[in-house]
């Protein structure tokens, strides 16, 4: 279990107690936030992968973090829980429809979380969790319609229309897999030339191996070298911000987000990558709606403050409606 520092109390504020689950494909980022908006415990624990029942496996070891955040803090009772998954997520019907690196289809985690930790559980995604974190405590406050960008290994989004979470039954936000070059490389995910091929820090240190032949071990040394003339590494450093200029400039063609914050690994490059996008968009764009780049504020724990948003969002339904 990793010690991690807990966010900035203040960034929640009072409420429901609840407890959050950040799902990811190798850790799990779990805490319990107090009513007035305290992130207590907050730990990083490796997620159990079980081929034969990976939902049940990951709802087990969720309730038996949830035992141990409360033994730790005795007297404060969560009113719900959230839990936030990758992949493609059914938030209406709280089925987890597919997730590769977790192992499962069409797994109904709502309800066997709820009966494995006996609250009213929000079940979602984990980077629309984290768009609608940024969007109502960070980097996109005072934003109506936002495209909220993940940079990583991959690359994930989070839309927000009309100052509302967008899913489209699950499916909106993958970006990631949208097309950007017909004649590219295949994904992981079997179709041809997807942006994250080209334009995710994943896609930038393996591209630079395979051109130069010296292996790296992420984008920042990919840009470090760009920085210092090697023509390999700016070729492979442009393609990457082209590709998600073209990328952004469609989505505000469709879209006319208002902000467009840029989080992940990515964009730690800052003036490096914003500075060079902000020029490239402009460039594409003629009459459409230029939006602002933004940097994310909440970093790692954007999807983490995003879940526990969604459990007291629920926790608030469910005794208003009790109430009445």
């Amino acid at each position: 279990m990793a010690p991690h520092p807990a966010p900035d109390a203040t960034r929640l504020g009072p409420g429901h107690a609840v407890l959050a689950f950040d799902v990811g494909g190798t850790d799990t980022k779990s805490a319990l936030v107090d009513a007035s908006g305290r992130v207590l415990g907050l730990r990083r624990t490796p997620t159990p992968l079980d081929p034969a029942d990976p939902a049940g496996t990951i709802v087990a070891s969720l309730a038996a973090l949830a035992r141990e955040h409360l033994a730790a803090t005795p007297g404060i009772v969560p009113a719900a829980a959230g839990v936030s998954v990758p992949g493609l997520v059914d938030e209406q019907t709280g089925v987890g429809m597919f997730a590769s690196n977790l192992g499962w289809r069409d797994a109904p985690i709502r309800s066997l979380a709820e009966t494995a930790l006996g609250v009213p559980v929000a079940f979602g995604h984990d980077v629309r969790a984290a768009g609608d974190a940024e969007h109502r405590l960070g980097a996109a406050r005072g934003y109506g319609d936002v495209v909220v960008l993940a940079i990583g290994t991959g690359i994930a989004s989070a839309l927000v229309l009309g100052g509302r979470p967008y899913a489209g039954g699950g499916f909106a936000g993958e970006i990631g897999h949208s097309l950007a070059d017909p004649l590219g490389e295949r994904c992981p995910c079997g179709a041809i030339g997807c942006l994250e091929t080209i334009a995710s820090a994943g896609a930038i240190a393996r591209r630079y191996s395979a051109a130069s032949g010296t292996p790296v071990g992420g984008a920042r040394e990919v840009l470090d070298a760009a920085t210092a003339g090697d023509p390999l590494a700016r070729r492979v450093w442009d393609d990457a911000v082209e590709a998600l200029a073209e990328a952004i400039a469609r989505l505000v063609a469709i879209l006319a987000p208002e902000a467009v914050v840029i989080g992940g690994g990515l964009a730690q490059a800052g003036p490096a990558l914003f500075g060079p996008l902000g020029a490239r968009l402009d460039a594409l764009l003629s009459f459409h709606r230029r939006p602002a780049l933004v940097h994310a504020e909440l970093g790692d724990d954007a999807g983490l403050l995003g879940t526990a948003l969604a459990a007291r969002d629920l926790a608030a339904v469910r005794r208003d409606g009790d109430a009445a």
